[in-house]
């Protein structure tokens, strides 16, 4: 019994190990990392991250269901769960359930082609596992906290998620990542969601990783027939940020993806998205919106790929860009690759500059001009706030908001 999952997680380890070797780390000669330099991370010497030393926190505001890691490792202690909902470490389920596991870990995450992705499996040690019943309704918010703490050397965590939506159940899922201390560290984490059919599914990603972190994350999701699935990806910290979602539709299925990303000082941050119409009737809505100051930079590289049986398809992708410096960077990629002719699919991307005459008309009712700045901006960003369903989550990035735009230049 015991040697059957040994073999199972050693083999996928040992496979991807084997393909990360043979891809390593990407350079700005892919077409996917174009703009993005990964030299920093690939030059670093990093050491794995220290389990928690009688260390705890509240990972959670609000009424819902906890779980935390701290350095990539399970931190014991969870709110009592409904029937129906299990959610714990992945290592343990690998050690009691590995034939619940095998089925679905590496399945949807492919390593073939995706270097970060091979090296977080050939990595894997724990994360979170969540599986929800069949017909189960889950009645309040299930947190995941990833905490990571640099130690006197650089360090690494790789978080592996396996969250399992069984046909007609309901539940919504908020990952959060947060780090402190002013050293250098890399949470390389990958979540595979595999949604039934009829299903519905709200999930929030929020990163607000340290100053001098290193942050790259995928994001893999199978929809089921009539499954209706939602991301919210909103990115603050880190210094080197990296977000892949991908989504594969089936019939019927509706997906929208949200982002939110906010980036000053010199942080660089790329969302790459990648919405996969497999089946016909499918729909998909998608909107991103990013705020750069300073001397950042930031890339949106979003895809709509609608297969030649996917007829009926009704896609919509946006990206809006508010660049608030001269020396600010952005480059954004909406791409459409359609193969099915009878579909509705649009794409759009801007790029602007606060509006001198808005700022005018605040200061003439007697508003000053940082508070003048900081009104627009955040109205250009409440967009995606007011589409978080989460009300503590909501009030948490509205506070959260505030304080970034306060340490933005005047």
């Amino acid at each position: 019994m015991t040697a059957a999952p040994t073999s199972f997680l050693e083999r996928i380890r040992e496979d991807a190990r084997q393909r990360f070797s043979e891809l390593g780390f990407p350079t700005t000669h892919n077409e996917d990392w174009r703009f993005t330099s990964v030299a920093p991370i690939a030059r670093a010497q990093f050491v794995p991250g220290r389990p928690a030393d009688g260390w705890s926190m509240d990972p959670k505001r609000g009424p819902g269901y906890a779980l935390c890691f701290y350095n990539g490792h399970y931190l014991p202690g969870i709110s009592k769960l409904p029937p129906g909902v299990e959610v714990g470490s992945l290592a343990d389920i690998l050690r009691r359930e590995p034939e619940t596991v095998q089925p679905y870990l590496g399945r949807y995450a492919k390593y073939d082609n995706q270097a970060f992705v091979a090296l977080n499996t050939a990595s894997i040690e724990d994360g979170a596992f969540v599986r929800i019943a069949k017909d189960v309704v889950v009645d309040a918010p299930i947190y995941l906290t990833f905490v990571s703490m640099p130690g006197r050397e650089p360090t690494v965590s790789h978080p592996r998620n396996l969250m399992l939506a069984g046909p007609n159940s309901q539940a919504t899922i908020v990952e959060t990542y947060l780090g402190g201390g002013d050293q250098a560290y890399f949470t390389n984490a990958v979540t595979e969601l595999a949604a039934g059919d009829n299903t519905a599914i709200d999930h929030y990603k929020l990163q607000t990783e340290g100053e001098q972190a290193f942050h790259v994350a995928t994001l893999q999701v199978q929809l089921g027939r009539d499954t209706n699935f939602s991301s919210h990806s909103i990115s603050f910290g880190g210094a080197l940020v990296r977000n892949d979602v991908n989504a594969v539709l089936s019939e019927g299925s509706e997906c929208t993806l949200n982002g939110l990303y906010l980036v000053n000082g010199e942080q660089h941050i790329d969302n790459h998205t990648t919405i996969d119409h497999a089946k016909p009737h499918g729909a998909s809505h998608e909107l991103y919106k990013g705020i750069l100051d300073g001397k950042s930079s930031a890339v949106f590289s979003g895809k709509i790929l609608v297969r030649k049986d996917a007829q009926k398809t009704d896609a919509k992708q946006t990206n809006k860009n508010l660049v608030l410096s001269e020396e600010a960077v952005i480059n954004t990629k909406p791409e459409l690759q359609i193969h099915a002719d009878d579909v509705r699919c649009t794409h759009g991307a801007t790029i602007g500059q606060l509006d001198a005459e808005g700022i005018f008309y605040l200061q003439s009712r007697g508003i000053g001009l940082a508070d003048a700045r900081n009104l627009l901006i955040t109205a250009f960003a409440r967009d995606i706030v007011d589409r978080i369903k989460v009300q503590p989550l909501r009030e948490q990035l509205e506070q959260m908001l505030l304080e970034k735009l306060h340490g933005t230049r005047p």
